[in-house]
C-alpha cells in the first residue's frame, strides 16, 4: 500500500496542523483507498486564519502596497500556478476522480485568470459627481471591503479559487480560502505558490474542515466583510443563517439543472458532441452540466441514435490514464443519490436508453454514462441536481413550449440554444430564465465573461471586470471649495 500523504493548513504564512492535531481521511474513488490526512481546523484555528488576514488587511505590507504592486503578486501567482499544472492536476485527479488531462489543462488555463485580475488590479476606479450644491467638489473612491471568506468546493476547485480569490486580491481584500472536506489537496498543493508569489504573511491562507465547526465559524465570524460561497443549497442556507451575525455581504453560486435545448435545424453533429461534453465531461460533476435535453421531435431519433452511439462507446477508468474519458464520481454519497433517482424514475416511467448502472467488474466510485427518456416534466429527477452523467430527455413541437419547459425549474444557472436561425437564437437566449446562455456551444468560460445564476442557483457575480467591484464598496467624498466661513445654520437664507 502506498505511503498516505499528510498535509497542512496555511495559516498566517505558516504551515501547520490543526491545534488538537486533529485530521480526516481523504479516499481516492478511483480505488476507494485513503491516499491522505488533512488538517480538521477547529474553531480556533478558523478564528487565527481570520485574524490573521484581518491584520494583513490593515497593517501589513499588503495594505501599503500599491495596486500595480499587487497586480505583479497576481501575475507571478499566474505563472507558478502554468509551470506547476501537471503537479496540481495529478493531486486533483487522484483526490476528486477527475481525469487528469482535464485537471491539467484546466489548471493551466486558470493562470489566464490570474494574468487578467493582475492587469486589473490598478484600473479600479471611482467618479466625479455633478452635484447640485455650489462650491462642492465630489467624488467616490472603490476601497476594498476586508476579510473575505471563500467556501470552495471539490468539483472545480483551483478554477472556483481564481475566480474568488483573483478579484478580492485585485481589490485590494485578503481572503480564507475554506476547502471541500471532500478533496482538499489540489488547494493545499496550490497554497504553496502564495508566498513564492511575494505574497505576504496573513494575506491569503487556506483552511480545511467540515461545515462545523470550520466553515460555520469562518462564515459567522465577526471580521469578516464579505462571504463568497459554491456548493449546494442546503449549504447555502447555513451560510446565509451565519452571516447574519457579522452582516457579511454575501455571493451564492448553487449549480443547476441547465435545459439544452436542440431546434429541428440545428447542426446535429455539432448539438450532439457538446452534449456530450456538456453532461458526460467531468462525469456530470459540473455545476453548469446540459443535464435536461430537450429535442425537437422531428430531429428527436436521430439525436438519440447517434448520442447513445457515443454514449456506449465512452471509456471509464482510471483518471490517471490517458485513454480514459470519464472517471469516477467523487463520492460514495453522489453514487448512492444516483442510483436511487435512476430507480425511482424508471418506477415514474422513465425509460433508460443507456446506462443506468455500475460498470461490471470495476472497483471505485465508477456510474455509467446514462440517459433517460423522461414522458413528463413533473418527474423528480427533471429538477434534481444529480452532479454525475445522467442526462434526462424530452421532445418538444414549438418554441413556446421548449421555453415553457427550460423555464420550469427552480434553477437558473445555464441553458445552451442550437439552432442556425439568429433570431430565434436571440429570442430564446433572452427569454431563458438562467444567468448564462450559449447558442451553438456549450461549457466555455473566460476570465472576461461574468458568471452565475439566479432563482435557486444564486446570486452575485463571478469572473469579468465587474466582479472586481463586488469586492468594494464606494466611499463618498464631499470637499468644500469655497474660501468663504460656513454660513450660520440657525439663520436660513
Amino acid at each position: 500500500m502506498a505511503e498516505i500523504e499528510s498535509y497542512e493548513m496555511l495559516i498566517d504564512g505558516e504551515w501547520c496542523l490543526a491545534s488538537d492535531a486533529g485530521q480526516f481521511d481523504s479516499v481516492n474513488p478511483a480505488t476507494g483507498e485513503v491516499w491522505a490526512r488533512v488538517p480538521e481546523a477547529t474553531a480556533d484555528d478558523v478564528d487565527r486564519a481570520v485574524r490573521a488576514a484581518h491584520h494583513a488587511f490593515l497593517d501589513g505590507p499588503w495594505a501599503k502596497m500599491t495596486p500595480t504592486e499587487r497586480g505583479k503578486c497576481l501575475r507571478k501567482l499566474g505563472d507558478l500556478l502554468a509551470d506547476k499544472s501537471e503537479e496540481l492536476g495529478r493531486t486533483e485527479s487522484i483526490d476528486s476522480g477527475k481525469m487528469l488531462k482535464e485537471t491539467r489543462w484546466q489548471a493551466k488555463y486558470i493562470a489566464e485568470f490570474f494574468h487578467f485580475y493582475a492587469g486589473c488590479a490598478d484600473k479600479i476606479a471611482g467618479e466625479t459627481l455633478p452635484i447640485d450644491k455650489p462650491d462642492m467638489f465630489v467624488f467616490t473612491r472603490r476601497e476594498p471591503l476586508g476579510v473575505v471568506a471563500a467556501v470552495v468546493p471539490w468539483n472545480s476547485q483551483l478554477f472556483l479559487v481564481a475566480v474568488k480569490m483573483g478579484p478580492a486580491l485585485a481589490a485590494g481584500n485578503t481572503i480564507v480560502l475554506k476547502a471541500s472536506e471532500h478533496a482538499s489537496a489540489a488547494m493545499l498543493d496550490f497554497g504553496r505558490l502564495i508566498e513564492e508569489a511575494g505574497f505576504p504573511p496573513g494575506v491569503v491562507n487556506i483552511v480545511t474542515g467540515h461545515g462545523d465547526p470550520c466553515g460555520k465559524v469562518l462564515t459567522s465570524h465577526p471580521l469578516v466583510a464579505r462571504i463568497s460561497f459554491t456548493g449546494g443549497p442546503g449549504a447555502a442556507r447555513h451560510v446565509l443563517e451565519n452571516s447574519k451575525r457579522n452582516f457579511a455581504e454575501v455571493s451564492l453560486e448553487l449549480g443547476g439543472k441547465s435545459p439544452f435545448i436542440v431546434f429541428d435545424d440545428a447542426n446535429i453533429e455539432s448539438a450532439v458532441n457538446a452534449s456530450i461534453a456538456g453532461i458526460f465531461g467531468a462525469t456530470g460533476q459540473s455545476c453548469v452540466a446540459g443535464s435536461r435535453l430537450y429535442l425537437h421531435e422531428d430531429i428527436a431519433d436521430e439525436f438519440l441514435e447517434r448520442m447513445t452511439s457515443l454514449a456506449r462507446q465512452i471509456v471509464i477508468g482510471d483518471p490517471l490514464a490517458e485513454d480514459t474519458q470519464m472517471g469516477p464520481l467523487c463520492t460514495q454519497g453522489q453514487l448512492d443519490h444516483i442510483k436511487s433517482e435512476v430507480a425511482h424514475a424508471v418506477e415514474e416511467g422513465g425509460t433508460v436508453l443507456v446506462g443506468g448502472a455500475q460498470p461490471d467488474g470495476m472497483e471505485g466510485l465508477y456510474y455509467q454514462p446514462t440517459i433517460i427518456d423522461c414522458p413528463r416534466q413533473d418527474m423528480r429527477i427533471v429538477d434534481t441536481e444529480l452532479f454525475g452523467p445522467v442526462l434526462c430527455v424530452q421532445r418538444f413541437k414549438t418554441e413556446e413550449e421548449v421555453l415553457a419547459l427550460a423555464n420550469d425549474t427552480e434553477h437558473g444557472l445555464a441553458a445552451g440554444i442550437f439552432t442556425r436561425d439568429s433570431a430565434r437564437s436571440l429570442r430564446m437566449s433572452s427569454a431563458v430564465r438562467a444567468g448564462i446562455v450559449w447558442v451553438n456551444t456549450y461549457r466555455v468560460v473566460s476570465p472576461i465573461a461574468e458568471f452565475g445564476g439566479i432563482k435557486g442557483s444564486g446570486y452575485g457575480r463571478e469572473s469579468g471586470f465587474q466582479a472586481m467591484y463586488d469586492y468594494t464598496r464606494p466611499k463618498t467624498v464631499w470637499m468644500n471649495t469655497s474660501d468663504d466661513p460656513i454660513a450660520n445654520p440657525f439663520v436660513m437664507r
